[in-house]
């Protein structure tokens, strides 16, 4: 019996949104509205924002990342305090990722300034070379103990901070330079202890950049990961009295052809729900989830990891996806950038000094929208701690604004107006 429920209530009725889709999804620790925004709270809280803000400013539902949790404080001291959730006094539903994502960047991307949507003319013209990531030798190393963390002789070899074999990744810490391993049933048995509502399958995330066969490999290796994760999961359920969700992960990179076959693999195993995960070109991303949801099943909740820019999420409604996160909007306000319906503002620009109007006129933001763009403007020239929360708190706003706006566009019936109309303002 699956720890999670899904009703889809409504769908848009217009051709070119059709499968955008407002739904429930019910929780262990609540129920949230679809489509939603996930912010991202990777080390159990959300940069600059109280848990009780973020419900004020819209929340429903915020992730955590296994692997910095698993670092400091270590997922026992989370499992002792409660779970996830009452950990960070959080009163909702939680995620959890697998880490996979943290495995692109201390291998693949390493070095590289490279992101889950890229554009291709922003990066090198050049792929990664396979054994810089994945250690052919590796593999053919005995398996070891989920619960062993040590690592195969050579792991930290090829300068990279993490490398990658058929049975998992071993990597360094980022703290201290410790040396730790991962397999698909390793990041299992820390999300359990976790304890959020929801967690995603282990995975090999690749840059856009990786050559197709590449591309192939991780994929095909990513499948085998998710079998095992899954497998796992339901061995520790049986024995547990938590109820937790497992979301497997489409890959394939910009490949359409890949992220086909990946959808059908990952959609056969069983899984609560299915997460479209992965780096992409900015140029190839919607014709990459195209084709990957069309083989997935409709009733299965979706999630599109990693997604926040905010064209970017209306088109995932618009291809069906249910629930996003990122860490764009507390990232940006943190070096005093705010999105309005006029597209991103720079409050460090020199204009913005004596400029007295409000964040963003059109989309007020309950707890900061009486603050000024010079007063904001000041205090991030300032490097005062308040510039960069009241930002943060306005960008969360915002997002959650626009796709809870979204989500009653798709119950009215009038989604399509809804995301054409943001984006002529948005983009100009």
């Amino acid at each position: 019996m699956s720890a999670i429920s899904f009703e889809i209530l409504n769908r848009s009725t217009s051709l070119t949104t059709r499968r955008a889709r407002a739904g429930v999804l019910k929780t262990p620790h609540g129920d949230i509205e679809t489509p939603a925004f996930t912010p991202v709270g990777t080390k159990a809280n959300v940069k600059g924002i109280l848990p009780e803000q973020l419900k004020t400013l819209g929340a429903q539902v915020v992730l955590a990342n296994t692997y910095h949790l698993y670092l400091a404080p270590g997922e026992k001291v989370v499992e002792q305090a409660g779970g996830l959730a009452k950990f960070m006094n959080w009163k909702g539903p939680t995620l959890t990722d697998s880490g996979g994502f943290q495995v692109f960047s201390l291998g693949a991307a390493f070095g590289k300034k490279l992101s889950k949507i890229t554009r291709l003319n922003l990066v090198e013209n050049e792929a990664v070379h396979t054994a810089s990531i994945y250690d052919p030798e590796m593999a053919s190393q005995p398996r070891r103990s989920s619960n062993e963390v040590g690592a195969p002789t050579g792991a930290s070899g090829h300068g990279k901070p993490a490398v990658i074999d058929e049975e998992g990744v071993t990597f360094t810490s980022h703290l201290d330079g410790s040396l730790h391993r991962f397999t698909p049933e390793r990041s299992v048995e820390i999300q359990h202890a976790l304890g959020a509502d929801l967690f995603f399958a282990f995975d090999e995330c690749t840059a856009p950049t990786e050559p197709y066969e590449y591309q192939k490999e991780a994929m095909e290796r990513t499948h085998r990961w998710a079998e095992r994760s899954l497998n796992h999961h339901r061995r520790l359920s049986a024995t547990s009295s938590k109820l937790q969700a497992v979301f497997g992960i489409v890959q394939g990179g910009r490949h359409e052809d890949l992220r086909r076959e990946s959808a059908r693999l990952v959609a056969s195993l069983g899984f609560d729900g299915i997460g479209i995960g992965g780096s992409f070109s900015k140029e190839d991303m919607q014709g990459a989830l195209q084709a990957a949801v069309g083989e997935l099943p409709p009733e299965l909740p979706k999630h599109f990891l990693g997604i926040g820019e905010p064209g970017d999420l209306l088109e995932g409604i618009a291809q069906g996806m249910d629930l996003f996160d990122c860490v764009a909007p507390t990232r940006i306000g943190r070096h005093g950038s705010i999105y309005t319906k006029r597209g991103i503002v720079h409050l460090k620009g020199e204009r913005h000094r004596s400029d007295f109007s409000p964040l963003d006129p059109e989309t007020p933001v309950i707890g900061v929208e009486g603050f000024t763009r010079a007063y904001v403007s000041h205090l991030v020239r300032s490097g005062e701690m308040l510039g960069s929360v009241i930002c943060s708190m306005h960008n969360l706003g915002f997002i959650l604004q626009l796709v809870a706006g979204a989500r009653q566009a798709i119950l009215d019936g009038r989604f399509e107006e809804y995301r054409d109309t943001f984006v002529r303002s948005y983009y100009g």
